[in-house]
């Protein structure tokens, strides 16, 4: 399978903006369309070792022109233990990870 995308955010509190604009982007691409399986994006908040929660954003390999799009970087698959959909199809969990089905 294709890479991953990743994008941090930083800390929670400034987020919100460009979480809004990355399900923006997300709308505008898939406006009027069936939104594919496969195409979605994920959060985790993170507060490991930090003071404050960060948040990170990953895009599934299909998502790759809206990953780019915020310039995310390649990463590999992420685990999805404090994963959360961000935007797209709920399908997309069964679809991206089936491992994980129970």
């Amino acid at each position: 399978m294709s890479a991953w995308f990743y994008k941090h955010l930083g800390d929670a509190m400034m987020a919100f903006e460009p979480l809004g604009h990355i399900e923006a982007l997300f709308e505008s691409a898939y406006r009027g369309a069936a939104r594919p399986k496969d195409v979605a994006v994920f959060v985790r908040h993170d507060s490991e070792g930090h003071l404050h929660c960060q948040v990170e954003v990953y895009f599934s390999p299909a998502s790759a022109l809206l990953a780019k799009e915020v310039d995310a970087a390649p990463c590999e698959k992420p685990s999805i233990n404090g994963l959360g959909l961000l935007i797209g199809s709920q399908d997309s969990w069964s679809v991206l990870f089936p491992e994980d089905d129970a």
